[in-house]
Order: structure tokens, then C-alpha cells, then sequence
């Protein structure tokens, strides 16, 4: 039987990020991932910006960063560009590519040297509880293992099977999972290294494409769709991007990825006795961008700091935990829910009424580059945006 004070299950960004602040707090910690490789498969463009980094108090590495991002292409479905770059527009904060199999495995050295203790390819299989202890059962490199703990951490990703076991619900309904396609390419025909791209209407119903370059000729190429949207795999629809995309028709892949992102927003408990989730777990995703590398890392910090607190105080209650619940409703949960808003909005757009858009964002003048901007902008030129979000900003 190991011990420890606290379980963090899950060693993606969020699970990580919570080991490394519950145990630089003093609590000890026990961090599992059931891959034998941390990072590994990754289901992810790998894009995050600058300021997201800092709210998380992690540095740039030129170890895990492949490309620095300094500007936006958005293209309508008859093809119409509007690029945002730096020439033109001001980037308060600088985006950039990563490789998550570096990123994701620096993140979990981090936590082991605040004094996590790691265990991969370990994967647990179900709870038991005893007064205030909770026995997690696992097998670790196919050994059958049991963790006493006082405290689990869920970072295990969409429908997370921990957090069920706690009696939560985390179910998401088929008409709030984007299922996400992508190809890593190289021989990528790229007309701005350091600009992003994305593409909408047709071409991923419910979601969007993407081109995100890694270097000057290699790229994550990928999309994501909404099953209630078409009758299409996202593995199809990505054939056909990259089949009539002039910028990947001569392309190869060297990797193939598929992931579901939950896009309903956080989920409304997040915590019960003993237990606190975070990540793609938690839904701490951006509903309109389907980007949860950022919003987990905090929900993760958040935890981790909760978790250290609450071992301390030598209570592990719901009650006490529900603090972690409050700071991620003030400190992401606003923002989530407001682009919850936003992506409903898009979903009733045409492709007709995207591209007018598009031809109206030509001739906007923008300050600077942000999701906030986009909404403001977007306010700005569609009446029918005014109607539905105007309280939002």
C-alpha cells in the first residue's frame, strides 16, 4: 500500500500543473499517467499564447517551443482572408507552437522536482473509501497496486471515469463534444511562417480548420466538426481539406492524431468529498476556440494550491474544497461561459452570412489581436451579433 496525501490521476498540462502547486506547497504527492511515454499521443494544435504561460508561472523554453506565432489568417467559406499581423495590427502578447511530447513531460519533471513522486503506465481502476481515506485501486506496469490518499486530483480527460466514481456527473451530451482530426505535415506550402490559420463553414461543420506552422514547411493540419452537424468523420472532412487546400494538396503526414473536446462549458460541481477536478475533466475548455491547454493549466494550479491548503488544515471535506470550485468560477469561469455564448451565436451563422462578415472584418481596423477583440469586432459589423451579444462586452 503507498501513501501519500494527495493523488493527482492524469499527467496531461492540468494534472501536472496541480502535482507541481500541491507539492510546492508541502503536500505530498503521488502524480499517475497511464501512457508508459508522458505527452504522448498528442491531441492538440499545440498553440498557447505567451500571457497564458505567465498566468501559470512558466517560462518560455526554446526546448518545447517550435515556432513563435505573430499573426492571424481567418478564411470565410468562398475562400475571402482577413490576415491580422503584426504590421498592422498590435499583438500585446506572443503566441507560440509547442511540441506538447517535450512540453507535457517538462511539466511533469517540474512537479517531480517540487518533490512529486511520478508513477507511468499506471492506471487506476477504482475507489474504495475508509472515514476520510480514499483507496485508490491501480495497476502500475500491470501490477496491481492500492494508494491510500487523502485527496484525488481528476485529470483524466473528457468523461472522466475518477470523477464518476466520486458521483459526479461528467457526461457530455454528442451535440457538445467536437471530435478533432489532425495530421502533423511537412512539405506544408506556407504563406506566413509566423500567422496561424483558420478556416470556417463548410469545411468542418460545427467547428473549424486549422493550419498552425511549426517551421517553414511543416504544420498541424486539423479540424474539428460537431457530429450533429454532419454525417462525415472528422477523419473525412480532414481528407478533404487537405485534398483541395492549396497549401497541403502535395503535404504528407508523418502523424496522425483524434481526440473529442467538450465544449459545454465547465461543469457546475467540480468537487465532492475528497476529490477535485480539473482539465478537459473539469470542461475547462474555451467553448469557441475548443483551446483547453490555458484554462486547465489555471484550473490545475487553482487545485493544487486548494489541495495543499486542505492538507494542512486536515480536511478533506467538500466543504473545504468547494474553494477551489469559487476561484475557478472568478477566475475562468466567466470567460467560459461567455464564449459559450459566442460559439452558440456561430452556429447559426450560414456560410453566406460568414463570408459578409468576413468581407466587413477587410475593412475594420483592429488594436490589437484577442478573442475579445474578434467578439467586439464582430458585434460591431453584424447587426444580428448586436441582437445576441451585445451584453457581453
Amino acid at each position: 500500500m503507498l501513501k501519500t496525501d494527495v493523488l493527482v490521476v492524469g499527467a496531461g498540462p492540468a494534472g501536472s500543473i496541480a502535482a507541481r502547486n500541491a507539492a510546492e506547497n508541502g503536500a505530498e504527492v503521488i502524480l499517475i499517467d497511464k501512457m508508459s511515454e508522458i505527452g504522448t499521443p498528442k491531441r492538440c494544435a499545440e498553440g498557447i499564447s505567451a500571457e497564458g504561460l505567465k498566468r501559470v508561472n512558466i517560462k518560455p523554453k526554446k526546448a518545447w517551443i517550435t515556432n513563435e506565432i505573430t499573426g492571424v489568417r481567418l478564411v470565410s467559406p468562398n475562400n475571402t482572408s482577413v490576415w491580422l499581423t503584426a504590421d498592422k495590427v498590435k499583438f500585446p502578447e506572443a503566441g507560440y507552437i509547442l511540441e506538447r511530447k517535450i512540453f507535457d513531460k517538462y511539466l511533469a519533471m517540474e512537479a517531480a522536482r517540487s518533490g512529486a513522486k511520478i508513477k507511468v503506465k499506471t492506471i487506476a481502476r477504482g475507489i474504495d473509501k475508509k472515514n476520510d481515506d480514499i483507496i485508490v485501486h491501480a495497476y502500475c506496469m500491470d501490477e496491481k497496486i492500492d494508494i491510500k490518499t487523502k485527496i484525488v486530483i481528476a485529470a483524466d480527460g473528457p468523461e472522466s471515469r475518477v470523477a464518476r466514481w466520486f458521483g459526479l456527473k461528467t457526461h457530455t451530451k454528442v451535440k457538445d463534444m467536437i471530435s478533432a482530426a489532425q495530421f502533423e505535415m511537412v512539405n506544408v506550402d506556407i504563406d506566413d511562417s509566423s500567422c496561424i490559420e483558420f478556416y470556417f463553414g463548410n469545411v468542418a461543420p460545427g467547428g473549424y480548420a486549422w493550419i498552425f506552422p511549426k517551421s517553414d514547411d511543416v504544420a498541424n493540419v486539423g479540424l474539428g466538426v460537431l457530429n450533429t452537424k454532419t454525417k462525415k468523420s472528422a477523419y473525412e472532412h480532414l481528407l478533404s481539406f487537405v485534398k483541395e487546400n492549396p497549401a497541403t494538396k502535395n503535404a504528407q503526414p508523418v502523424e496522425f492524431n483524434v481526440g473529442g473536446v467538450p465544449v459545454a462549458g465547465m461543469h457546475k460541481n467540480l468537487v465532492a468529498d475528497g476529490l477535485m477536478v480539473v482539465g478537459d475533466a473539469a470542461g475547462q475548455v474555451n467553448p469557441l476556440t475548443g483551446g483547453g491547454l490555458v484554462t486547465g493549466m489555471v484550473g490545475g494550479m487553482l487545485a493544487g494550491k486548494v489541495a495543499a491548503e486542505a492538507i494542512d488544515k486536515d480536511d478533506n471535506s467538500e466543504k473545504m474544497l468547494k474553494k477551489y470550485e469559487e476561484l475557478c468560477k472568478k477566475e475562468i469561469g466567466e470567460e467560459i461561459d461567455k464564449y459559450l455564448k459566442v460559439k452558440n451565436y456561430l452556429l447559426s451563422l450560414s456560410d453566406e452570412e460568414l463570408d459578409s462578415i468576413a468581407e466587413a472584418f477587410k475593412d475594420i481596423e483592429f488594436d490589437k489581436v484577442s478573442t475579445r477583440e474578434l467578439v467586439k469586432k464582430l458585434i460591431k459589423v453584424s447587426p444580428k451579433a448586436l441582437v445576441k451579444l451585445g451584453k457581453l462586452i
